[in-house]
């Protein structure tokens, strides 16, 4: 909304600084981070009045989460307000992958939000049927994987009449490292983005089981797509580093650095011990946010990197099923596998902040596959 001010610019004002996306994103990342600040305390004083009891706990579960009882849920409520308010004031509104990442991102936190309060509601751990939540979640991203399949062919009618030889990205699947190479799915590229993002969401919705465990890693794993949406983004950049072009990108940074700022926000209250949980609310959300923008920047492999803590998550979950259906014995004491390690006595502050490490780590070997070619 911010930008428009640039048309009151003369080219070497104040208003001019609002043309650069570095600057709105820097707008961008402390807006969330203040609406954090100032919405946080009372948020949390609302949601631990009407849920009272706050987030049932599982018997079954680690012992040391039976202390936790009373601490409020739906925290996500935070974090997505903060983003999306941020997102919509300093970013250009004429984007369409700006309103695709924001249409996916408050979808999936409605059915977050649901879920949660099924489970405040009935005083149990189990929400909204998983097979409802399925539903729903492949339906969202059915259509925002269509929606980026038809911007990205506007793009390739538009720039095959300026570019030699240029190569049309929609349908298309881009690996990494391998700069020339384009896997042409056609319309198969739908339900592949579907999982994609549906993965994703799940995938992080998982890992939320710790105070702080998911949303350190959701900011990394954001930041870094955020640097590669930017990159390309800008055809310079892209001559540079080699990576295919996809116009209009660069706008989903504002996105991230909101979403960044609001997960800071978020993560002054929900550090060791918890006042808020992030819930199924913030969980999906995010997860199918940075889905999302793995799907409109063609660098859906990459989330797999950057997001490798929530693929190890999911998997361990997918594994200890499989096999304890199969045997009757468990693989890990108990999955997620965060919980294998609560189990084995290690502290939660610790398998946080390692996990926190990983994160970081994975996110370097990701941006790196921008020039490795």
């Amino acid at each position: 909304m911010l930008y428009w001010l640039t048309a009151l610019s003369d080219g070497g004002d104040f208003f001019n600084l609002f043309r650069y996306i570095t600057f709105r994103a820097g707008g961008a990342f402390l807006t969330a981070l203040l609406f954090g600040f100032l919405f946080g305390p009372p948020l949390i004083m609302v949601l631990r009045k009407r849920q009272g009891k706050g987030q049932p706990i599982r018997d079954d579960g680690p012992e040391g989460h039976l202390a936790k009882v009373g601490t409020p849920t739906m925290g996500g409520l935070l974090i997505v307000g903060a983003l999306t308010t941020s997102t919509l004031l300093w970013a250009r509104l004429d984007n369409p992958f700006v309103w695709l990442v924001l249409f996916v991102t408050l979808a999936f936190g409605l059915i977050g939000f649901l879920d949660d309060y099924a489970k405040v509601s009935k005083g149990n751990h189990k929400g909204v049927p998983g097979k409802v939540r399925l539903l729903f979640g492949f339906a969202i991203a059915g259509i925002a994987t269509w929606w980026a399949m038809s911007v990205h062919a506007l793009s390739d009618a538009e720039l095959a009449l300026r570019v030699a030889d240029y190569d049309p990205l929609a349908g298309r699947l881009a690996l990494p490292v391998f700069k020339d190479v384009l896997i042409n799915l056609g319309w198969f590229f739908i339900p592949f983005g579907m999982v994609v993002i549906v993965g994703a969401a799940n995938a992080v919705n998982l890992t939320d089981g710790l105070d702080g465990l998911a949303i350190m890693p959701v900011m990394i794993a954001a930041s870094t797509l955020g640097v590669i949406a930017y990159a390309v983004g800008r055809v310079d950049f892209t001559e540079y580093l080699d990576v295919h072009y996809v116009p209009g990108t660069g706008e989903i940074l504002i996105f991230t650095a909101a979403l960044f700022g609001g997960g800071l926000g978020f993560l002054w209250y929900n550090a060791p011990p918890a006042a808020v949980f992030m819930g199924d609310t913030g969980s999906l959300a995010l997860g199918g946010a940075l889905g999302a923008i793995a799907v409109v920047t063609k660098h859906e492999l990459v989330l797999a990197v950057v997001g490798g803590l929530f693929v190890v998550e999911a998997l361990s979950v997918i594994v200890q099923v499989i096999y304890f259906k199969r045997t009757g014995k468990r693989v890990f004491l108990m999955a997620p596998i965060h919980h294998h390690y609560e189990k084995k006595g290690w502290a939660e502050p610790t398998i946080v902040i390692r996990f926190w490490i990983i994160s970081l780590i994975l996110a370097m070997i990701g941006l790196a596959t921008l020039k490795v070619r």
